[in-house]
């Protein structure tokens, strides 16, 4: 069961009415339901049944201290893109033979405490970064365990911004050169080559685009065992798309008219790939990250003015593009709805925040309950890419954070002052 819901027009996470957090803690603030990360944290490994595997949350998607601990608690591993990543996944508990390291531009001082802190592997993502890894590993005179990324160039239909495998893409070598690049590799007496790494971009919610990237990759395994190099995982990447249009449903909300994201569940992404990996015979990778937290995250918001235009209505409100980036980043959708439901007529309004910014939006040409002044809303499904991609523009502190635990709720980061500006 998803943890946010209406209850007598109320909507409530967990146990907890959303109003009251508003109130008690102000806005905007993020807010994360406990049960729903460990949820579906848990549903994801359901789904292996007994296949040797290793899920790596990626830690880009929300990198709050009480959440990584949370899913270190669940014996998971962590994938990291930086040092600070890494470090942060230590503290929070990770075992270090459950990180895995990834990125196009790795720098040395990184790399040098990746093969300190001993982490399962690098994902490497070109020839001159093995030879790097190779020099560095040998001045600390230990092995470098290594996955090279390959870019099986499949197009996948999500924002340009966040495909990550096709050629024009800055990611990983193409598999015209995987082999040869790693034939050289194993010839480095610092390098251990464990398998190949692939990524082909974020949100993707189609089974069968992850379906051929699976073929591609069994295909690849195949010829490179051929060539005696030595092959026994494979990282499959992550990407796996969520819902977020209707995520909460009541009577008294619009429904969209089309949802391609009816029904998309990383479990049925995963049952759909998971016979075609199995053929690679190989231990296999994941790396989850929204499809564990974006479900389990709202932004919480407060309605400052109604504004009649040519044309339009604006609803401001008291959160900003500095908050939550992705609507405008990426033109992502974020179901928005109050939290508390009247019996009100539908208008088409835009969403907006009070940024100086044309671009500063959550929601355009939405229909949604009529609003007024004082009520709260909330941005559905910003658990992922919401905190972690915030920043201070137009000299605003960034929001609190807060964690809901069954019928109680605390702060997990206090929100920024002025003086810490």
């Amino acid at each position: 069961m998803e943890q946010y819901r209406f209850i007598q027009n109320e909507l409530k996470c967990e146990g907890v009415n959303l109003r009251d957090i508003a109130a008690s803690c102000g806005t905007p603030a993020y807010v994360y339901s406990k049960q729903s990360v460990i949820d579906h944290c848990r549903w994801i490994e359901n789904v292996f049944e007994g296949i040797d595997h290793l899920s790596c949350y990626a830690v880009k998607a929300n990198s709050n201290k009480d959440i990584l601990r949370l899913l270190a608690h669940q014996g998971i591993g962590a994938d990291v893109g930086s040092m600070g990543e890494m470090h942060r996944a230590l503290e929070a508990g990770f075992s270090s033979e459950k990180i895995t390291f990834s990125g196009v531009g790795k720098r040395d001082d990184e790399i040098e405490f990746a093969l300190r802190n001993n982490i399962m592997s690098l994902n490497v993502e070109s020839e001159e970064e093995i030879t790097v890894i190779g020099e560095i590993a040998r001045g600390l005179k230990t092995r470098a365990r290594i996955l090279l990324r390959v870019n099986f160039d499949i197009a996948s239909e999500t924002h340009p911004y966040i495909t990550t495998g096709t050629r024009k893409n800055k990611f990983g070598v193409s598999q015209a050169l995987a082999k040869d690049i790693l034939l050289r590799a194993v010839r480095q007496p610092y390098i251990d080559i464990l398998g190949i790494h692939s990524h082909i971009g974020s949100q993707i919610t189609q089974p069968s685009t992850f379906v051929a990237a699976a073929q591609a990759i069994v295909q690849l395994v195949h010829e490179l065992r051929s060539a005696a190099i030595p092959i026994s995982q494979v990282n499959f990447g992550g990407g796996f798309g969520v819902q977020y249009r209707d995520y909460v449903r009541h009577s008294l909300l619009p429904v969209e008219p089309e949802n391609s994201e009816a029904n998309v569940t990383t479990v049925n992404l995963l049952s759909a790939v998971l016979p075609t990996l199995r053929q690679a015979n190989c231990k296999l990778l994941i790396q989850p990250g929204r499809s564990i937290v974006a479900h389990a995250g709202i932004l919480l918001t407060k309605v400052l003015y109604r504004k009649k235009g040519e044309g339009k209505t604006f609803i401001i409100v008291d959160a900003g593009m500095n908050d939550l980036i992705r609507p405008s980043l990426y033109q992502s959708y974020h179901q928005v709805v109050p939290l508390f439901l009247r019996n009100v007529p539908h208008e088409m309004v835009d969403v907006v925040g009070p940024l100086c910014e044309t671009g500063d939006f959550f929601a355009l040409d939405r229909s949604m309950p009529k609003v007024e002044r004082g009520d709260y809303l909330a941005v559905m499904c910003a658990g992922a890419y919401g905190y972690v991609l915030s920043s201070n523009y137009n000299g605003r502190p960034r929001p609190a954070e807060v964690m809901v635990d069954g019928n109680q709720f605390q702060i997990i980061t206090e929100r920024e002052s002025i003086q810490e500006l």
